[in-house]
């Protein structure tokens, strides 16, 4: 495809197309949920990633983490303004696939969905292997013995079986977790003031300390804490009201996160003094119950551990739920078998696509270090921010054309897009290897699946422009299906 196609393509009505989505999905699912379920199940999605990453991100620059924190978000408001755009013009499920596909076409799409569903099931498969550190806490508190892997499984049919249920139970159970959690994180915050040895001075020194390539290596690192932010973009189709609760829900779940995350990290450095996050000369993996403990007895870590849990195991719930309904979308384009699009009549859900991605994630809970996943799961979610900040680009720029007008606009364009993607693209350097491993197998994945699979049966969703549309059979020596 010519570099003058991919421009003809981002000039859609994209209006258009968000009307003939209604008419050409042969499933429908339910819209259920309102502001606070987006912001539940958004903050659901992020808040996990405080219970893992602080000691890790602790081993690259010290004490200082909580500007790793603030610098990551700085990276991820361009994308997630620039999502909230999109949803808010485009309300339907598959979020970012959805966007990138009608903007560049089927073939950057079908890379771009797998790619996006491996990062996010990869994610919430490190939330069920994370969690292992913590359920340890409980076991040895109690002296009871189990097998973590045999756990982690069983929490994993758990959550496939409620994800199944609907988005409705999904909320159920989330809600309480998402509530408890704040408190319990707003409780340690408070009672750290009150340790003896408490020092503001050792996360300051810390963060300034630091050189600028440990800050920016610890900032791609806690990265995929706050990935989940724009999670629920992926089940816009189950959103009341999308135009309004998408960009509302998202953008409100980011700025809680980062007063949480930033002030949360800085508390626990200042309260806990020494390297205490390596431990015999491994990374400790359980951070929230070694300060809960600090400020107030080993009882209270245990309970901090035991809610630890259930909010890793939220965050996994949320997971299935995004993941599966970017396969949903791409089947809708018939770019994967057509039983990927067929929606449970009882529940209202897409099954099959929860119960791929339930499999999926018990291969990398078997197979997958902690470590790796996380990076792996980091920087494919950094290359997708920066195709995200570069679709609005495209939209914006050819808005006469188009009619793009969605009912929400992001500020400070062009300036906060272009700094999403430049950043974006420094910080998937320091991630390494790992972040270029993922994205080159999502783009030998994608690229295999939409030329044996997509190329000859890809349905485009709509075309209302004057320009000849050429159909897939007709098409000879391009890279997509225009």
């Amino acid at each position: 495809m010519s570099y003058i196609g991919e421009i003809l393509m981002a000039k859609l009505s994209i209006e258009n197309i968000v009307h003939s989505v209604t008419d050409e999905i042969k499933t429908t699912l339910t819209r259920t949920i309102g502001l606070a379920g987006v912001v539940i199940i958004s903050l659901s999605a992020m808040l996990p990633g405080i219970f893992v990453t602080p000691t890790f991100a602790a081993e690259i620059m010290g004490p200082g983490i909580w500007l790793a924190y603030l610098l990551a978000a700085s990276v991820v408001l361009p994308g997630a303004l620039s999502k909230s755009e999109l949803a808010s013009g485009m309300p339907t499920s598959g979020g970012s696939y959805v966007y990138i596909e009608r903007t560049y076409g089927p073939l950057i799409g079908t890379i771009s969905g797998l790619g996006l569903w491996a990062s996010f099931l990869l994610k919430s498969a490190f939330s069920l292997i994370g969690f292992s550190a913590y359920f340890i806490v409980i076991t040895t508190f109690f002296d009871i013995e189990m097998k973590l892997l045999t756990l982690s499984m069983s929490a994993l049919v758990l959550i496939v079986i409620v994800n199944l249920m609907g988005v409705s139970k999904v909320k159920i159970i989330q809600t309480p977790i998402v509530i408890m959690t704040v408190l319990l994180l707003f409780v340690i915050c408070i009672g750290s003031f009150f340790v003896d040895g408490f020092d503001v001075s050792r996360p300051i020194d810390g963060a300034f300390d630091a050189d600028g390539w440990q800050l920016a290596e610890a900032a791609a690192f806690v990265f995929v804490a706050y990935a989940g932010v724009t999670k629920v973009a992926a089940i816009g189709g189950e959103v009341k009201n999308p135009e309004k609760n998408l960009p509302a829900g998202i953008l409100l779940s980011l700025l809680i996160a980062t007063v949480l995350y930033s002030i949360l990290a800085f508390l626990m450095m200042a309260a806990i003094p020494g390297e205490w996050w390596i431990e015999d000369g491994a990374v400790v993996e359980n951070p929230i119950f070694v300060f809960a403990e600090v400020v107030a007895g080993s009882s209270f870590g245990v309970f901090a551990a035991a809610l630890s849990v259930l909010t890793m195991i939220s965050m996994a719930l949320a997971g299935i739920l995004a993941s599966s309904r970017f396969l949903f979308a791409m089947a809708r384009n018939k770019l994967l078998p057509q039983a990927l699009e067929e929606v449970n009549i009882r529940y209202e859900t897409p099954h099959w696509p929860i119960l791929v991605t339930g499999v999926a994630m018990a291969l990398a809970i078997y197979y997958a270090p902690l470590k790796d996943v996380v990076k792996l799961a980091s920087g494919f979610k950094i290359m997708i921010f920066v195709m995200i900040n570069t679709c609005v680009l495209i939209l914006r720029r050819s808005s006469a054309e188009t009619g793009w007008n969605p009912s929400y606009k992001g500020p400070m364009y062009p300036f906060i897009q272009w700094w999403g993607i430049l950043a974006g693209i420094v910080l998937i350097g320091f991630i390494g290897t790992k972040a270029f491993i993922g994205g080159g197998a999502a783009i030998v994945a994608g690229t295999l699946t939409y030329y044996l699979y997509g190329k000859k049966r890809f349905v485009p969703t709509s075309y209302p422009i004057e320009i000849p549309v050429p159909s897939p059979e007709a098409q000879t020596g391009n890279d997509t299906v225009q």
